[in-house]
């Protein structure tokens, strides 16, 4: 089946050594070959790289000195022909390039649209084609590691094997209540079906148990610093990001807005967010920053909360104590290298048995401690991103809850002796969600805003 040929470029847009421009349809090679001076491309063999020149077909000048990439169907990444222009980097001649290509005929793909040829062209399912997005957003090697494997089909073969065991089951009760050899042919149904729900609910349990950490390895945690003006939260956000994002001086109040950048600690990704000092103030400016601080705290997953060992406890500590009871912090306890003024008895009890770390940003101390108090908090160790199959896609959680909470009323009906066609409807329900995660059961509309979030040229 023909179908129209899209390009764009690949590469990101400024100045480089390289940028490419990316062709995938019937009539990929044709259209390249029209505008390229150089070997003919429609009798190269495939996955070569050729030189050559693009020429403006218009002016007959050559638009740049390039290296053409030619991939026949079906052994490429949308199973259509692909060409890869790889042009000289920078904003003037790879769009010049494009500008060429379109008016040859080539359409400018949409977002996403290569990857979504390969969905639709059946050379990765959804979960892997979401996978190439995770890949590319990945802020640290571990969250480069769990995509990889999804888009490895990891994740796809577990949900292919769970729904396939589904439907094996659902039709084996059927052919027992169609063709009845037994008397307590009822019976038997109702067991075959309790078992292997059970097993199913067992595995989709798994996977959501460490959905938490595949999340978080996806999308980082969600990290507030707060503490009183003057405690030391600049210089700790400067320590992890290892470069000086924050304004660190001894005047109270110097960081009057959020600054926010991402910090691999130990393979975790936290969205670090350095706030302004939470305490009553008349300067307008720094209210505004106080409110925001306060509104950061309520949607962090987690809270660096810092004291000073040099300065005693007082009643804007204590607010800050309740105002992060019941969240999830570590509290760090900075400047030991100036003499002790805080009681630190008073902070155990205030902290609730949640960590306590103690710090000399100055002088670099007990910064691992804290990385290794991060890690802990929500991996209880080292983080295992070889065995296990992480599922960090929202959407995926949400479809594995729906189709736990089917098989829960699957089970439930089988507890109380409810016919087997009623109870099949639960079981069919739990194998359409799970499709959903692969793709098989997912609407138009949906795959249309999945890869609507792609970037162009992916």
């Amino acid at each position: 089946m023909e179908t129209d040929t899209i390009t764009a470029i690949s590469t990101p847009i400024g100045e480089g050594a390289i940028a490419i421009v990316r062709l995938s349809g019937t009539k990929a090679i044709q259209l390249t070959s029209e505008v390229f001076k150089g070997k003919n491309l429609q009798e190269v063999d495939s996955h070569t790289i050729n030189y050559g020149k693009i020429i403006d077909p218009q002016t007959q000048e050559i638009a740049d000195e390039v290296m053409v990439s030619v991939m026949r169907a079906p052994k490429t990444f949308t199973r259509e022909d692909v060409v890869e222009i790889n042009c000289h980097g920078g904003m003037v001649a790879v769009n010049r390039v494009l500008e060429i290509l379109l008016t040859k005929g080539a359409r400018l793909a949409e977002p996403g649209e290569f990857t979504k040829r390969a969905f639709l062209n059946g050379r990765i399912d959804l979960s892997q084609a979401e996978a190439v997005m995770d890949l590319i957003r990945a802020k640290t090697d571990k969250a480069m590691n769990v995509a990889l494997k999804q888009m490895d089909g990891r994740l796809s073969g577990l949900i292919q094997r769970l729904r396939q065991d589904l439907l094996e089951t659902v039709a084996h009760v059927e052919v027992n209540i169609d063709y009845p050899e037994y008397d307590d042919v009822e019976e038997m149904s109702h067991e075959v079906m309790r078992t292997k729900t059970r097993e199913v609910h067992g595995e989709i349990e798994q996977l959501l148990q460490v959905a938490k950490q595949g999340k978080i390895l996806r999308e980082g945690i969600g990290t507030a610093i707060i503490g009183r003006p003057n405690v030391g939260k600049s210089s700790l956000m400067n320590t992890l990001v290892q470069e000086n994002k924050a304004i660190v001086t001894e005047i109270p109040g110097t960081t009057r807005d959020i600054i926010e950048e991402y910090v691999n600690v130990r393979g975790v990704p936290l969205r670090l967010v350095d706030t302004a000092g939470i305490r009553e103030t008349e300067d307008i400016v720094e209210k505004i920053g106080v409110e925001r601080s306060r509104q950061v705290l309520k949607e962090s997953d987690l809270i660096l909360f810092v004291l000073n060992y040099n300065d005693e406890l007082n009643k804007e500590d204590v607010k800050l104590f309740e105002a992060v009871k019941g969240l999830e912090y570590i509290v760090i306890v900075n400047k030991t290298d100036l003499e002790q003024k805080l009681d630190l008895d008073r902070v155990n009890e205030l902290a609730e048995d949640r960590p306590i770390i103690t710090t000399s940003l100055l002088q670099e101390e007990g910064v691992d401690e804290l990385e290794k108090a991060i890690a802990n908090t929500f991996f209880s160790g080292d983080i295992d991103s070889g065995d296990l199959t992480y599922v960090s896609n929202v959407r995926h959680i949400q479809l594995l809850n729906q189709a736990k909470q089917a098989l829960e009323d699957a089970m439930e009906g089988i507890e109380l002796g409810m016919p087997m066609d009623i109870v099949q409807i639960d079981v069919t329900r739990t194998w359409e969600f799970l499709g959903e995660i692969i793709g098989d059961t997912a609407s138009d509309s949906l795959i249309d805003q999945l890869f609507s979030q792609f970037c162009l040229g992916k």
